[in-house]
Formats: C-alpha cells, structure tokens, sequence
C-alpha cells in the first residue's frame, strides 16, 4: 500500500508540475492573441481576457497533460532503477499501474465536476468581455418558456419571442416581437402565429401589430394583417452560431439545457454528444495513462528511450484526435450519440492495455 501511494504521489506531482506548465504557456500565448486581436487593448485588459481563456484552453488539452505526465513518470522511475526495485519485488506491471491509473480517473472525475463548469464560465465572461472590445455577442438564448432571439435595426433593437421553432431557428410558431427605440422605450410590438425567416427579412402569418406610443391606446390603434413583412439582419447562419459552443455550459446545467432546446424544437445533438464525452473523460484519462505506461514502462539500458517516448505521444495524439473524429460523426448523426463519446477511449484502453501485457507480462 505504501509503495501503491508513493507511485500516485509522484504520478499526480508530475501532473500538477506539467499543468502548471502549461498554464504559463497558455496564458502567454492567449495574451499575446489578444493583443493581436484587439487593437489598443491594454496590458492589464489583456491579462485579464488571458486569464479567463485559458482555464477552458488548459481543459480541452487534459489528456495530452496526462499522457505527458505518465511519460515523464516512468522515465524517471526508469532512470532512477525503482521500477527494477518495484519488478524484483514480485509486483507486476499491472499492479503498478494501477496507483496512476486510479489517479487518472480520480483527476478526470474532480476535472469533469469542478474543472469543466469554471471553465465553462470564464468562457462566458470572456465572451461578455470580448465583446466590449469589439468581438461577437449571442443573439439566441433558451429557457423553459421557449426561445429568445434579438436583432438589431435602422428602428432600434428588436427581442423576438417564440413558443418553439423548427431545428435551425428560421420557422417560429407563437411568436412576438417586441420593438424598442434607440432610447429603449418600447415603440411597437406584433404577434403572430408563424414568423419564417427569408433573405432580408421575417414573414409574418396571421400577425396583429400595436403602436406603443406615449399616452396613446395601443388596443384601439391594432391592425391585424394576414400576412406582414418585417425587415432583418438575422441569417439561419447567425442563428445556429448564437448557440456557441456546448464547452460553453457547465456539465450541471447542461441536462436542463438539452431538454430546453429539445422542447424549443431544436435539435440538441451536438450537446447530447458533448454531455456523453465529458462523462467518459475519466476513461479517456486513464486510456492515456495505459497509453504511456505501454511505450516507456521499461529500463533505461534497453535504449531506444527516445523512440519510445515519441510512439507514446504520437499514440496519445492519434487517440486524441480520433475522439474529436468521432464527435464530429456523432454531431453529423454518422454514429450512434454513445458510440460517439464512449467507443474512443473504450477502445484506447484495451489496446493499450493489450500493449502493457504484451511488452511487460510477456
């Protein structure tokens, strides 16, 4: 048992050393992306837009920082004779394994439940912030009692409300405008029972319109058109992109969220298919883990250390990119939303552990 706690405690050293690492590096790197981006932005704004983009940056590489780990783990266990001392004392490979792999999947669980929703919201506050310095903001939001979309106009701001809608938005059923003048007072407001989005503009079936001007009455003044046109800058493009990314939601409110959409009418695949990979990402560790241990569980003195090192990280690249392969499948409805998230890292893990028994148990 001491021998299993010293092993974790030096695999999850190396873990946090590398991570640290990379937070460094990551905010460097974004800091230096945001001057790019935004021109006159200051030191200290920078910083600031750095800090909240790298926690979902440092999130989206954790298998890599395992597989890293693992590697660097080994080799100085390797370099210093303890896997000899830890061989000639009657444990096996597998037995050894088992401290980092454990710990794997303890940082893949504590990862998906802490880690992934302040990740998710940095995001959004650097979405909010960016969009101060110029950047792109939502036009599209969910909730229980339907969808909300908001565009913008030589009138002023429009927020359009809609019962539920068609899968990419430009099909609204029980909808409402709401019209505000450059000032925010609001200045006309139409129902409809079906608004269809078309080039430059909203078509408007069975619409009743009021004028909310001051003091006036806006019941006796409504007109009912059986068929109106509304100009709009919206396109299904901007609407779909409204969404942002599922990596934006914390995991917590993500059910909630997924149900929203499918109640709106919206097909909510891709963060169905997000939701079942985050799930999975402690497998997904620990198939890293098994990944590295497989190429440089071994001694020094049998050589070709170098070669080893760089299969091992190949290997982690290749399985890392065949799992962002197979959620563009699952998001494309190629695959199955389960085979999508889990068969990646299932599969990873037993031919990795195929490798370990086959390199270390002869």
């Amino acid at each position: 048992m001491t021998l299993t706690f010293y092993v974790a405690r030096r695999f999850l050293l190396m873990f946090l050393a590398i991570s640290g690492g990379f937070v460094v590096l990551l905010a460097l790197i974004e800091m230096v992306e945001q001057v790019r981006r935004f021109s006159g932005i200051g030191f200290g704004e920078a910083a600031e837009l750095a800090a909240l983009s790298t926690p979902a940056s440092l999130y989206r590489i954790l298998p890599l920082i395992v597989i890293l780990a693992t590697v660097g783990l080994f080799l100085a266990l390797a370099r210093s004779s303890e896997l000899v001392v830890i061989r000639a004392g009657g444990r096996s490979a597998l037995v050894t394994l088992m401290a980092p792999v454990v710990t794997a999947i303890l940082i893949g669980v504590l990862a998906v439940a802490v880690l992934n929703p302040i990740a998710a919201g940095t995001t959004k506050a650097y979405e909010l912030r960016s969009g101060l310095h110029g950047g792109s903001a939502s036009t599209l939001s969910v909730t229980g009692e339907g969808l909300w979309l908001r565009q913008g106009g030589a009138e002023g701001q429009t927020v359009i409300h809609a019962d539920r809608s068609n899968t990419d938005g430009t099909v609204l059923w029980g909808v409402t405008f709401m019209t505000f003048t450059p000032d925010g007072m609001p200045a006309r407001r139409i129902a409809a029972a079906r608004a269809v989005l078309e080039p430059g503009g909203w078509r408007l079936a069975n619409a009743k319109q009021w004028d909310l001007e001051p003091g006036g009455n806006a019941e006796a003044g409504a007109t009912r058109a059986t068929e109106l046109a509304l100009p709009s800058d919206l396109t299904a493009d901007r609407i779909r992109d409204s969404f942002g990314q599922p990596s934006a939601i914390p995991i917590w409110d993500l059910p909630g969220f997924i149900a929203g959409l499918q109640r709106a009418g919206f097909s909510a695949r891709a963060h169905l298919v997000w939701f079942q990979m985050e799930l999975a990402l402690p497998l997904l560790l620990a198939a890293m883990v098994l990944i590295g241990a497989g190429f440089t569980m071994r001694h020094v003195r049998f050589g070709r250390t170098g070669l080893m090192v760089l299969l091992a990280i190949v290997s982690g690249f290749a399985f890392f990119f065949l799992r962002n392969f197979a959620q563009v499948l699952g998001e494309n409805g190629q695959i199955p939303v389960a085979l999508a998230a889990w068969s990646p890292p299932v599969a990873a893990t037993f031919l990795s552990l195929g490798l370990v028994l086959h390199l270390e148990e002869g």
